[in-house]
């Protein structure tokens, strides 16, 4: 679904993304992990047209969109749960759903029927929602443009532990339905219970890859570059079934 080769992007002379290389197998969830500052975010940005790279290419089911405009991207079905939510404060939860409506089976009340509460709330305004609240929606509005690719950039962070495990079984659900997932997480704990892959980034480069279990159970790469104790003792195999 998603290659994206050597891939180099910068903010001003800043060197951010610094050839990273990695791939979304078709219908699976590929996780990238890493400590804040790293470059995560940059890459999602690059992925979908909002800072576009200097070098490098990023190919969507076979089709070079490393130099196209945002706008052409988006019309690609490929969506963008951006980091700190991005909702139009002005609008109301509604609103906010239409104007990133597509054609396909999520529509705004298949969304209502995930997340109640927004439907309970289609009439309030953006900034009347809580935090757990925009989150939902900021999730909901890339549902409804019914992407072949999402990504997803720290959707878990700010969460209580109860909608946490909300997004886990969405994550699941949509996956199971086809989607294929770029999730993006400081989170190591979560992402491994529901990531097929999982790539870890430091300093604008992939630094190691592979399947969620392997990584859980090499102490020094979690130590070094995710932060991770010692003694963590998630188990995610377990958690996955």
């Amino acid at each position: 679904m998603l290659n994206v080769i050597e891939l180099h992007t910068y903010y001003g002379d800043s060197h951010v993304l610094q050839g990273v290389t990695m791939h979304v197998d078709k219908g699976t969830v590929t996780a990238v992990l890493g400590r804040n500052g790293v470059g995560k975010t940059t890459l999602c940005r690059s992925l979908v047209g909002l800072t576009p790279a200097r070098a490098g290419r990023i190919v969507l089911d076979g089709i070079d969109v490393t130099h196209l405009p945002p706008h052409r991207i988006c019309a690609m079905h490929i969506s963008l749960v951006p980091q700190g939510r991005r909702i139009f404060s002005s609008l109301t939860v509604e609103e906010n759903l239409a104007i990133a409506v597509r054609r396909g089976p999520w529509d705004v009340q298949h969304v209502f029927g995930v997340f109640p509460r927004l439907g309970e709330r289609r009439h309030h305004r953006g900034n009347e929602l809580s935090g757990g609240e925009q989150q939902m929606l900021a999730i909901a509005r890339a549902l409804v443009a019914n992407p072949v690719l999402l990504v997803m950039d720290e959707p878990t962070e700010g969460l209580a532990p109860m909608l946490v495990a909300e997004v886990g079984n969405l994550i699941r659900r949509l996956k199971h339905e086809g989607t294929s997932i770029l999730l993006v997480e400081q989170n190591a704990a979560f992402a491994v219970k529901v990531a097929d892959y999982v790539h870890v980034m430091s300093q604008g480069r992939i630094v190691y890859a592979s399947e969620p279990q392997a990584l859980w159970e090499n102490q020094e790469i979690k130590t070094q570059f995710l932060g991770v104790p010692g003694t963590a003792s998630v188990d995610p195999s377990v958690a996955r079934d």
